[in-house]
């Protein structure tokens, strides 16, 4: 997830609704720059396996974040993810998102999506329409053993408890600012000023990178396990201090 600055536009059509026009950072559309490097598809097998086999987090569901500043590949990688999977669900949180709440779609995943997943139940939840500037349309997500979140901010302190894992894709703010600024060119130059001051407010109050499992190197693709809580043996390129 991240601010509406996609200038290329995702189409999302969905059951009973007629197509959705999103854009924003990342994503299926973005720029090649944020897949040079795809994760090999023996290591998407591996973590693939690795989140199966986890307890579940949400009800029968585990629930898996995939987090990072915008622009680092968040919205490609959990498409790569999400097909090594099987075809897992994936809530994309700039459709929970809005112009006036970059960061208050807490209620509304809640809500619409994490409660009838922890009851066993099919999920679906209203899209905003970033164009439009209002919600219309609406995304299905089917029970399914995992299903993924991907946006800035997946891994906040309120989803944290409902995680089986937290993905991190590692990349620098500045260095994703500047791939997500190349894909939407000058244009929304200002938009990405105001959206940085918004996400780095939000991750110096809410950081989600100490609780990665996961760390994915946002530029080589990469996929480096690591443990909750203790040191990644990955070479730190994002701006949250190692402790």
């Amino acid at each position: 997830m991240g601010p509406v600055t996609r200038s290329v536009a995702r189409s999302v059509v969905r059951p009973g609704a007629r197509p959705v026009v999103r854009p924003g950072p990342g994503g299926p559309a973005a720029s090649p720059a944020a897949s040079d490097a795809p994760a090999a598809p023996d290591q998407l097998a591996a973590l693939a396996a690795e989140l199966r086999a986890l307890p579940p987090s949400c009800g029968p569901v585990r629930l898996v974040a995939v987090d990072g500043h915008a622009g680092s590949g968040k919205t490609t990688f959990a498409a790569r993810l999400a097909a090594a999977l099987g075809g897992a669900p994936v809530v994309h949180l700039d459709d929970l998102a809005t112009h006036a709440e970059p960061f208050g779609w807490t209620e509304r995943l809640r809500g619409q999506v994490l409660e009838p997943l922890a009851s066993g139940r099919d999920a679906e939840y209203e899209v905003y329409d970033w164009t439009l500037r209002r919600f219309a349309g609406t995304a299905a997500v089917p029970l399914a053993p995992v299903v993924l979140v991907e946006g800035v901010g997946a891994g906040r302190r309120a989803v944290r408890p409902e995680l089986a894992r937290l993905v991190w894709m590692e990349l620098d703010a500045a260095a994703a600012r500047r791939r997500g600024e190349r894909r939407d060119g000058p244009g929304l130059a200002e938009f990405w000023a105001g959206w940085a001051l918004a996400e780095s407010a939000h991750f110096a109050a809410d950081p989600s990178r100490p609780h990665a499992g996961t760390l994915v190197d946002g530029v080589t693709g990469r996929i480096a396990p690591g443990t909750v809580g203790e040191p990644s043996t990955m070479p730190l390129t994002c701006d949250v201090a190692r402790k």
